[in-house]
């Protein structure tokens, strides 16, 4: 089965589980600090929604976008006053069509990618952002020996499931930003329970 093909299956249960998460809220907060009310902010692979209805908490209008058709039933459901779009990623296409922006946020979605394909993908959307404007992301830190790239079959919710995971250093991620020609202002290694996240903001 394909992460798309997952994420529809397990939507309804993720939300149920990842609703009350507050682990990035002080960094997303950080990163709407940098931002003026009324800003618009590209939430991508928002999910059920969850972030950006924060964002939206803050005065920022958000485009939330994902692949999954039913996490935007859900994001459109719960946060139905913010815009929310099916887009894929890997769509030229489905990207073009995205507006500009002041602000774009990829909290825990490059995590689902070959690495070999983040940087065209994020050289693409940085086209999306306005001068000035600021790019966060958020990825699990690669362990130590750990791998870069797995596979994980999970049964958190009573079936079985699979997902694909790949791993950052945040040397990976600051390299990747001044490839996109993003000035790094903020990177952190956060470790709120057994995960650890990479956490970069960057300026364009």
């Amino acid at each position: 089965m394909d992460l798309k093909s997952t994420y529809n299956k397990i939507a309804g249960d993720w939300f149920d589980d990842h609703k009350e998460d507050t682990w990035w809220k002080p960094s997303v907060g950080l990163f709407t600090a940098f931002l003026t009310k009324g800003d618009t902010v590209l939430d991508v692979g928002c999910g059920p929604g969850i972030t950006s209805k924060y964002l939206q908490s803050k005065g920022l209008h958000v485009l939330g976008i994902d692949f999954s058709e039913e996490f935007i039933l859900i994001a459109k459901k719960e946060t139905p006053s913010a815009d929310f779009r099916v887009v894929d990623l890997h769509s030229h296409d489905d990207l073009k069509s995205l507006p500009r922006v002041k602000g774009i946020l990829a909290k825990a979605v490059f995590l689902h990618m070959e690495k070999k394909k983040v940087l065209d993908i994020l050289k693409t959307l940085c086209e999306h952002l306005k001068c000035g404007g600021y790019f966060y992301i958020a990825v699990k830190e690669k362990k130590p020996q750990g791998s870069e790239e797995e596979v994980l079959k999970e049964n958190d919710y009573g079936y079985t499931y699979e997902r694909f995971f790949s791993y950052y250093t945040l040397s990976e991620v600051q390299k990747l930003f001044k490839e996109c020609d993003l000035k790094v202002v903020h990177d952190e290694i956060f470790t709120p329970h057994k995960t650890s996240w990479v956490i970069v903001i960057g300026q364009k």
